[in-house]
């Protein structure tokens, strides 16, 4: 089973707070050594403010001790003192902020942050009409961020919300409040605000001009993996995971180049999209040109499917995707949904290769008994608009011959042309007129924080 897990890699482009589902989720499936995982959540929390949870997993993970100080453990920071430090720059920071948390309690404060769409008329009217100060923004930032270090995420993406509304495009802290908002949201699975936030993040990031070109590619690298919490949760998800990471060209070449991992999940959001099977194809040349960089039973079954005809070997790579699936955090709510289309996608490129099928053999196959199996296959043929007929005397499934016609193959070969040109335009405009910036998230990957 930890054959194909991604954890490992999918960490390097996670903020440490984002990695604890991920820990939690291995956790009850048994993978890897208990004993282990409660090191690995340790190490993880030894750089947040969430002490208490810190001296619980180290409770578990050391029944027969007390919680460690200085002199018994140097490898670990006293938790107990370290708890209090954390309380008092808490209150301090608290103090510090009440007089900016009751300026934006004010109706009439609320009422103008939500009509106001330039940031700088908003600043000029709260100085003018409530003594707001520039250094309150700092200060505001420096607030939110403590309070995510302490796992307080609704309160630091109410005052991120605060800080981005005010804070120019360009302000030092501009990019680091949008990734941390993103996170925020993502932990609380507020799925529609996180949406919102990662579309405003990719914005940002793809209408900005850097000078160090592996900065853009490093934070579309990170954006993909923080957008699958989004993605796999969010209704629209699975069509815009695959307008994303298939069709949008920088995306992909982030994906060919950094994590070829990805492909994964856009396979699985394929398979389980029943209304874009038209991408197959797209999916498929993928999936082939990075074969040597990359493969698990999820590329491997389209492979064998749509590449080598290999029926057996896709029944094969299916039994092994279910284990896949329900061993991957963001896809074992797939499972179902997967292993039915998949079902489907062999019997309809089984159906179109063939004359004449045996009902037996399919429903052997399938799992089901024969008469199952002719229903099952029935309403197939009629959703899939095969032209076939059953012999249900003989228990064979015939064939007709299906011709393609020269008006289908034009959809086919124009599919997606007017999106990406439309893409195209889009970047080019954003482009224009950019100045540089070299701002770089540091809410990314376990070792920085925003």
């Amino acid at each position: 089973m930890a054959e194909w897990d991604l954890t490992s890699r999918m960490g390097q482009y996670l903020d440490r707070h984002l990695v604890f589902p991920l820990l939690e989720f291995l956790s009850v499936k048994g993978i890897y050594d208990e004993h282990e995982l409660l090191k690995g959540k340790l190490d993880l929390l030894s750089n947040t403010n969430m002490v208490d949870f810190a001296m619980d997993v180290w409770k578990s993970l050391y029944p027969d001790q007390d919680v460690p100080d200085s002199k018994t453990d140097i490898s670990f920071t006293c938790l107990v003192q370290k708890r209090q430090e954390v309380v008092g720059q808490l209150k301090f920071l608290q103090a510090e902020c009440e007089p900016i948390v009751k300026i934006f309690e004010d109706p009439e404060v609320a009422r103008q942050i939500q009509s106001t769409r330039d940031g700088r008329q908003l600043f000029d009217y709260l100085a003018r009409n409530h003594g707001f100060e520039s250094k309150m923004v700092d200060t505001l930032y420096d607030y939110a961020k403590f309070q995510y270090e302490c796992g307080n995420y609704s309160g630091a993406a109410e005052y991120l919300y605060f800080h981005r509304v005010l804070v120019p495009s360009d302000d030092k802290n501009a990019m680091n409040s949008l990734w941390g908002k993103l996170a925020s949201e993502i932990l609380m699975q507020n799925w529609d605000p996180a949406m919102e936030d990662l579309n405003r993040l990719k914005d940002v990031i793809d209408g900005s001009t850097f000078t160090n070109q592996l900065q853009v590619l490093q934070q579309r690298t990170w954006l993909i993996h923080w957008s699958l919490f989004v993605f796999f949760n969010h209704p629209k998800g699975r069509d815009m995971i695959i307008d994303l990471f298939l069709y949008q060209p920088s995306y992909l070449n982030a994906i060919q180049t950094m994590c070829p991992h990805i492909l994964r999940y856009l396979t699985t959001a394929v398979i389980c999209n029943k209304r874009r099977r038209t991408v197959l194809k797209d999916l498929v040349k993928v999936i082939q040109q990075e074969s040597y960089t990359y493969q698990d039973p999820i590329t491997e079954f389209l492979e064998c499917l749509y590449v080598n005809f290999d029926f057996d070997g896709a029944q094969k790579k299916l039994r092994e995707c279910e284990t896949v699936l329900v061993n991957d955090f963001f896809l074992v709510a797939c499972l179902e949904e997967f292993i039915e289309n998949a079902r489907l996608f062999i019997f309809e490129t089984f159906c179109r290769i063939h004359q004449c099928i045996s009902i037996s053999m399919l429903a052997e196959k399938l799992n089901m008994t024969p008469d199952e199996a002719e229903r099952w296959i029935v309403n197939l043929i009629r959703n899939a608009r095969l032209d076939a007929k059953i012999d249900s005397k003989l228990g064979h499934v015939v064939m007709g011959t299906q011709a393609v016609s020269p008006y289908q193959q034009v959809i086919e070969k124009t599919k997606g042309l007017a999106f990406r040109s439309q893409m195209l335009l889009h970047n080019l405009d954003k482009r224009k007129g950019k100045e540089d910036q070299d701002s770089v998230p540091h809410w990314g990957a376990q070792d920085v924080g925003f």
